[in-house]
Order: structure tokens, then sequence, then C-alpha cells
């Protein structure tokens, strides 16, 4: 507490004097001293920026949505900003007649806007082996929620006459140079997959798709194809690149585990975290994210002694099927060593696993779906650390 600070009774320039003007700052920029807080790539994680990673700073967020400027990129062969004037979506195959649609084609069609977490894949796998990274940021920082404007795919597909009785699967392509591809069944397309062309009440950042992307809630973010330009109704899957070599799971007996695609109940707790430090004893808010592939978070529970006891959070609404869902937990810290854990259930009963369950199926050489409760070690001297426990 601030007792005896003299700065509430001396007024500041900004309280005797005019301030800036409306025009001044055109389209809102954060405040100048919240400028630490930004997207940061992982130096050596590819050999060229074009198909790397700019993570969220997951621990200076706040509620569940991601601002635009702080959603997480990932690419394979970098983005454009293309002229939404000359994009066009196909939608051909299996349909009783292909169409090519412009944006403004697409746009009159009606819209719906849903709210929904996207994670890469590939999101915490540097954790897979030992402790590999320092931050939140970068050990679970490929993780956006936004809401999301577009038409919902099954609108399109009736509109094409789409055949959902042969046509059983559909395959995405984006605009950009890698040519992206990926293959989703039929049953997930007629349920919630959206076009969009908005996010967070604006047209989609060029970084993150723009003028078009798929959005396909819970499943991993490779399959929400940015730049799209191609929709294929098929009868089988395509096991195109991105399928058969990549976003699938190394077992332990050297097969591969493939379409394992829907991002499992996760959490972690965003702040204390690591690279953080704990000036004094006394409370602190323990807060965090939490999300699930297959629904609601129905309850998440808090461990500060490494998992041998447990004490339920609160959720903070709203809790939506398919989105980050916030909780929090007062703590009040004795200054002795603590080790904090989160840990998800979602309304399927599934329970997010420790690491060594994790290992025990999937052993220790995979890359991508680590959903593991995530460990904080807090130091007697304030400072958190990311560690492991089995």
């Amino acid at each position: 507490m601030a007792q005896g600070d003299p700065a509430i009774l001396q007024l500041p320039a900004h309280s005797t004097g005019l301030g800036q003007p409306v025009a001044a700052r055109g389209y809102g920029k954060p405040s100048e001293y919240e400028k630490n807080l930004q997207r940061r790539e992982s130096p050596g994680l590819t050999r060229v920026s074009q198909s790397s990673v700019a993570f969220a700073p997951l621990q200076g967020l706040f509620g569940i949505i991601t601002p635009n400027g702080l959603h997480f990129e990932r690419h394979h062969q970098g983005w454009w900003d293309i002229d939404p004037r000359q994009h066009r979506l196909m939608l051909h195959g299996l349909v009783r007649e292909a169409k090519v649609y412009t944006m403004d084609d697409l746009m009159r069609l009606p819209s719906v806007s849903r709210i929904h977490f996207i994670e890469c894949g590939a999101n915490s796998g540097m954790e897979w082996a030992n402790v590999a990274v320092p931050t939140v940021q970068y050990s679970h920082g490929m993780l956006s929620c936004c809401e999301f404007t577009g038409v919902r795919l099954a609108t399109l597909l009736e509109h094409c006459g789409a055949d959902v009785k042969k046509g059983r699967y559909i395959l995405a392509e984006g605009a950009d140079g890698s040519g992206l591809t990926r293959t989703i069944g039929m049953e997930r397309a007629l349920d919630d997959v959206i076009v969009a062309w908005a996010m967070n009440g604006e047209c989609l950042r060029p970084e993150n798709g723009y003028p078009l992307r798929l959005v396909v809630p819970g499943v991993q973010g490779v399959s929400w194809v940015k730049w799209l330009r191609r929709l294929e109704v098929g009868d089988q899957p395509w096991d195109t690149r991105e399928e058969a070599l990549h976003y699938i799971d190394l077992m332990p007996d050297g097969l591969h585990r493939q379409y394992s695609s829907v991002q499992e109940c996760k959490s972690v707790i965003t702040t204390p975290s690591g690279g953080q430090v704990l000036l004094n004893k006394g409370q602190y808010n323990v807060t965090g994210l939490a999300w699930s592939g297959r629904g609601r978070i129905r309850r998440v529970d808090v461990s500060v002694d490494g998992g041998r006891n447990w004490k339920t959070a609160r959720l903070e609404t709203p809790v939506l099927p398919k989105a980050l869902t916030r909780f929090n937990m007062a703590w009040n810290w004795d200054g002795r060593p603590a080790i904090l854990q989160s840990r998800a259930i979602d309304d399927t009963g599934y329970v997010q696993p420790k690491i060594a369950q994790l290992r025990a199926v999937r052993g220790t050489r995979s890359i991508y779906h680590n959903n593991a409760i995530q460990s904080w070690l807090v130091a007697a001297s304030g400072e958190v650390s990311n560690v492991q426990v089995e």
C-alpha cells in the first residue's frame, strides 16, 4: 500500500492543463507506458522469420479477448496484405453448382459473430522433453481468443448444393506462397465452422488472414486456413503435406498418429508466472486461462504445493464453448518456496493430465498437442521460474 505517498496530494500537469485533441491519435494506440507489451518472436525457432511465430504476451492480458495487435502469429511462408477487391473464394467438388465468391458476395450473406480460442498445435511443444523456455509468453503464447464475424460454412455449402452424403470431407486452401491446405470433416463443417472476414469488431489484420480466413472452433490453428481462396468437397481425406508430415503425433513405437486435431482441455496460470517477481509477502491474485476444444470449461483447480493439494478457482463469466475462460484465486504467500499449478476439467469430464501421464502414452519425442499441467516455481526470493513436476 502506498501509505504516505505524496503523489495523491501534488497535482501533476495532466490535472491542471489542456490535453491532446481528439484528432491527434487517428487509429487508437496503446499508452506509451504499455509499449513493452508486445508479440515476440523466439530467435532461432525457424530458419527464416517468414515461417516463424510471434507469441502473444499472455502474462499481460486481462479477461479472455486478445487485442488484434497482440494476437499470436504463425506463418508458413510469410503474410500478405491482399486487396479485397481482387480476392476470390471458390467452392467446388461434390456440389450441385460450383461458385466463385467476391468479398462483396460473401458479406451480403447472413453473418454470425462467435467468440472462440485459436491455439497452434505446437503450443507448449518445446516443453515435451524438459523445461525449454522461461515465460508463459513462450510456453503458451501460441494462443489467442477473439470474436470472429463471417458466414457459416454450412450456409455456403447449402448455397452450392453440396452433397453432404458422398462429400464427407472438405479441403481448405490458402492463398499464401505455402499453398497451405487442410482437410476438415463434413460433420464439423456443418456444425460451427465460419468463413470469417472480421475479428474483434474490425476487419481481419493482414497477419491474421485478411481479407478472409477459416475459423474451425476447437481444432488446432493450422486448420484455420488464412487468406482462404478455395474449398473443395470430396469423399476422402486429402493427406496433404501438413497432414502427412506435420501436425501429427510421433508415438513411442515409432508410428505417427494422424488427424488428432482437436485441442484437448488445458489451462495455464498467467500471473504469477515465469519471469515475474513477487516483491513481498502477502496476498496475490492467482489468475490464468482455461480452454477446451470439446466444449466448455466446468472447473479449474489451483495448487500452490506442486499438486499435493488443490483448491477450486473462481471462473469468470462468460464461460463459452471452445473459448478461453478466465479463472482467479486469492493466495496469501508466506514467503516460502511454492509451486503453482492449474488443472482444468471440461464439460465432457476430461481432466487435464500431468506431464508424466502424457509421456506414458506419447513418449518424449512429440512436438504437437501438449496439454500437460504447467508448473511455476516461486522461490523464497519471489522470483518465478518454469519447472516440471512429474
